[in-house]
């Protein structure tokens, strides 16, 4: 038998393409945020339990991991500090407990699990951000199981009991020192894209108890008439410190907070709460004005926790949408859904097989919300209802770009150079290079176009990879499902690490044939 020959036509243009699109038909967006929240607290999500070893750990993350590429995410946050503790190496904080089962104890042979962690989410391109209770001490109040470590075990007048768990009390300079400390650690020592805080600030109301902090009202509440306004100052403290500490240090970090999803009922404040009569609220109870917090640009970022139906009376899922979007001050605005919730609410509407996706059209058309977060990660895991078939097969079913943020301003890269296809074990082959000019490529995003012409750049269903960078100056691409006979036109754009896109490289057109070259023009 005669062996078959591969021919490549080559044709070869360079020229410089800008997004555009003629398709008249709906394609799903471009860019979109795609994320899922891994609690580690009492090992709701991950690792299955204390003490795991670094094989079965690894394996469990990679699992994860695994399911959430698969399932068409793009982003990952992980709870890094569930309650004054570490699941990274740290200078100042102890290791969690629902690492290792000690509080303290390091792992076993120097395994570092965040890096670990960091690395298998970029190898998927996923962004990874790195989730923190800033204020919670401990899920209990029993100080002897605490490390030496611990800050309790140097500075117990920093601490407050409350609900049956300790915590930092938010009205001490030292305490929001401590906490800009920790999270400049995090971000010099770890390749995370993002830090993110909850909604927990002051804590949520427990009946018939107090918060003991009048004394420290008396100490610096000056200039302060009620203590409630004074709480919401200590909290906007230590989010602008925050904040300013990682714009100066790495600047490329985004910061942001899923609150509560109701900032406040229009009971309260009828010019500018939302129509809601939710018995808690992120202003008046938990002392967060994240509102304020978004106008003044502190954070990049805002994801609130809408965990309750479309139509539900006390908290329509639909208003609080609208509400958020005429209070985020041109910031990224992703939604919190509720994948808890799924199957497992007495709300006839969580038995639904379409909430979510309802949710989810109800965003893509809302002008201003630009993807969306799940709580939490082991509910999407056992599928309810099917809503990750769902995800998979209708709404996640091209990869997308994450969205931008200008307003980092950081600049855009270069443009990259892609080179002639070659043809190597039934795959066309080509290596693209990345110019040497800063701020360095994060991303390559390569367009796959089956025509003689470049087509629609806006139609993520052109997108036939997206590439992770780790500071390369060239990679390789390599397409293996290219067919017999047809024309393939490729480019390729560079993104950064607020994900602006640079002009497009080259492109190259080109189609494989046996035996003889055909020319495509």
């Amino acid at each position: 038998m005669k062996k078959a020959c591969y021919f490549f036509s080559v044709l070869v243009a360079i020229c410089f393409f800008f997004p555009f699109s003629t398709d008249a038909q709906p394609i799903p967006p471009k860019r979109e945020f795609r994320g899922a929240w891994v609690a580690t607290v009492t090992n709701i999500d991950f690792p299955s339990a204390p003490g795991l070893s670094k094989d079965r750990f690894s394996e469990e993350w990679i699992q994860m991991m695994d399911f959430l590429q698969e399932a068409g995410f793009n982003a990952v946050l992980a709870q890094v500090r569930p309650a004054g503790d570490a699941f990274y190496r740290s200078k100042i904080s102890p290791w969690s407990k629902y690492l290792t089962g000690k509080q303290g104890a390091a792992p076993i042979d120097g395994f570092d699990p965040l890096n670990f962690m960091i690395q298998e989410a970029h190898k998927r391109n996923m962004e990874f951000h790195a989730w923190l209770n800033p204020y919670r001490a401990s899920m209990d109040t029993m100080t002897l199981t605490l490390s030496d470590m611990h800050p309790y075990k140097h500075h117990p007048e920093w601490f407050l009991n409350y609900g049956g768990k300790m915590y930092f009390n938010p009205a001490l300079p030292d305490v929001r020192n401590y906490i800009t400390e920790i999270v400049l650690e995090l971000v010099m020592e770890y390749d995370v894209d993002g830090i993110h805080f909850d909604d927990y600030f002051y804590p949520y109301p427990a009946a018939g108890e107090l918060f003991q902090d009048s004394k420290d009202f008396e100490k610096y509440g000056y200039g302060y008439f009620n203590i409630d306004d004074w709480r919401r100052h200590n909290v906007d403290m230590m989010i602008s410190q925050v904040s300013q500490m990682i714009k100066v240090a790495t600047p490329h970090i985004k910061f942001g907070i899923s609150p509560f999803g109701v900032w406040r009922n229009a009971s309260k404040d009828p010019q500018l709460g939302s129509a809601t009569r939710a018995g808690i609220n992120t202003y008046d109870d938990l002392y967060a004005d994240v509102r304020s917090w978004l106008e003044k640009g502190w954070i990049d970022y805002v994801a609130p926790q809408l965990y309750w139906n479309i139509g539900f009376a006390v908290a329509d899922y639909e208003v609080l949408v609208k509400w958020w979007e005429q209070n985020s001050f041109e910031k990224n605005l992703y939604i919190g859904h509720a994948a808890y919730k799924i199957d497992n609410n007495p709300e006839p509407a969580w038995k639904n097989p379409g909430e979510i996706p309802k949710q989810i059209r109800l965003n893509r058309s809302s002008p201003k919300v630009q993807g969306s977060i799940f709580y939490n990660a082991n509910s999407l895991r056992k599928n309810p209802l099917h809503v990750v078939d769902s995800l998979k097969n209708t709404y996640y079913t091209a990869p997308a770009l994450l969205p931008e943020m200008p307003y980092l301003q950081i600049p855009s890269p270069a443009p990259p150079d892609l080179g002639k296809p070659k043809f190597k074990d039934g795959a066309a082959v080509f290596k693209c290079s990345i110019k040497d000019k800063e701020p360095l490529a994060s991303h390559l995003v390569v367009y796959r176009f089956q025509d003689r012409l470049p087509g629609d750049y806006n139609n993520p269903n052109n997108i036939f990879q997206i590439i992770r960078l780790n500071g390369e100056k060239s990679v390789i691409i390599e397409d293996k499902s290219i067919e017999q006979g047809k024309i393939y036109t490729y480019s390729v754009s560079a993104v950064n690490r607020q994900h602006t896109e640079s002009p497009l490289s080259n492109w190259r057109a080109f189609q494989m044939i046996k035996r003889k070259l055909k020319k495509v023009r």
